[in-house]
């Protein structure tokens, strides 16, 4: 001992066992930090433009009045289907209202309305029909095909992919004349 009676091997600074202490909670701070950022960027997702759940731009109002009664469009990355009818135009879900599945168009395969010969869509899960205005024509499904929000806006065929309308049965004004 000294003379101010301190041990002369005593340290004024941290220990080796404080130190790794301190190192290991400074490392599992920042890995639950890490985390929590994580998680909570995943709760707002960063949509791109024209991907499913923005304003997609189909085409232009020229384009699309160019197509065929009867035609349907494929927006696979989207997940909808733009179907022509005689009135105007409908937006189609790909989904099927039974349980879900992804709904293929089948264009050869015999119609179930009178817009053309051919084309209807066939449920591959569970065999549910729907015609190109979305009704159930066969099968388990218990309402039509839901359908997406059209709007014109400069000249240019907007589908909003976001709102999803649910609906029970076919009416006239689902129908965006153009």
């Amino acid at each position: 001992m000294t003379s101010s009676g301190k041990n002369p091997k005593e340290n004024k600074g941290m220990n080796r066992r404080q130190f790794l202490s301190l190192a290991w909670w400074a490392a599992g701070g920042l890995i639950l930090a890490e985390s929590t950022g994580g998680l909570v960027a995943s709760l707002w997702p960063k949509l791109k433009e024209g991907s499913f759940g923005t304003k997609v731009k189909v085409a232009s109002v020229e384009e699309v009045l160019a197509m065929p009664v009867g035609t349907i469009t494929s927006f696979p990355e989207q997940r909808f289907f733009l179907s022509r009818v005689d009135s105007g135009f409908l937006a189609l879900y790909r989904r099927c209202t039974h349980l879900g599945c992804v709904l293929p168009w089948r264009a050869d395969d015999p119609t179930e309305d009178d817009l053309s010969e051919t084309g209807r869509f066939n449920c591959p899960c569970h065999g549910g029909i729907f015609d190109r205005y979305g009704v159930v024509q066969s099968g388990p499904p218990p309402r039509p095909m839901d359908i997406f929000p059209i709007s014109v806006v400069d000249g240019e065929v907007i589908v909003d992919t976001g709102t999803i309308l649910t609906r029970t049965t076919f009416e006239e004004s689902q129908v965006t004349e153009i």
